[in-house]
């Protein structure tokens, strides 16, 4: 049975359910599909995990339509500068190029690590000021050449 207008209510909910949350992802990228005729996304995910194999940093996102997505990069602080992040980026490129993808594109704040990103040859796409307060969202993407290998330099 289908909810029509008088069947439905709105709920704001400030915890919603990890459920929820994959339904939604899910019905959109299934409009986007029939939107688009665009069928290749799939999830692409590496973790760093202790000795007990319990996750403690690493890189989630996606690859659809000849781009790859980077939604999450999280290093634990006392991890960092060892050549983790560029370690994963790296892993995320060459599977993004194994994918067929021209470019990879993710957002972040200013106070997180653009400067690493440019390093590895991102730039500066877009930029929202004041999000959140005195800080600036930003969206970076890199630029894949099909031959290039990923790129090597400084530890980040």
């Amino acid at each position: 049975m289908t909810a029509g207008p008088s069947d439905t209510r709105m709920v704001l909910e400030t915890d919603p359910k990890p459920e929820d949350i994959r339904l939604l992802d899910e019905r959109l990228y299934a409009f986007n599909v029939q939107t688009t005729g665009i069928t290749d996304g799939k999830l692409l995910a590496s973790f760093l995990r202790d000795k007990d194999g319990a996750v403690v940093g690493g890189i989630y996102g996606w690859t659809w339509g000849e781009t790859c997505y980077i939604r999450y990069l999280f290093i634990p602080a006392e991890m960092r500068h060892l050549g983790h992040g560029r370690g994963l980026m790296q892993a995320v490129e060459a599977e993004a190029r194994a994918r067929g993808c021209r470019q990879i594109v993710l957002t972040t704040h200013d106070f997180q690590a653009p400067e690493f990103y440019r390093r590895l040859g991102f730039e500066m796409a877009g930029r929202v000021e004041e999000y959140p307060r005195g800080h600036q969202y930003l969206t970076m993407v890199k630029r894949l050449d099909s031959t290039a290998p990923p790129q090597a330099g400084p530890r980040g």
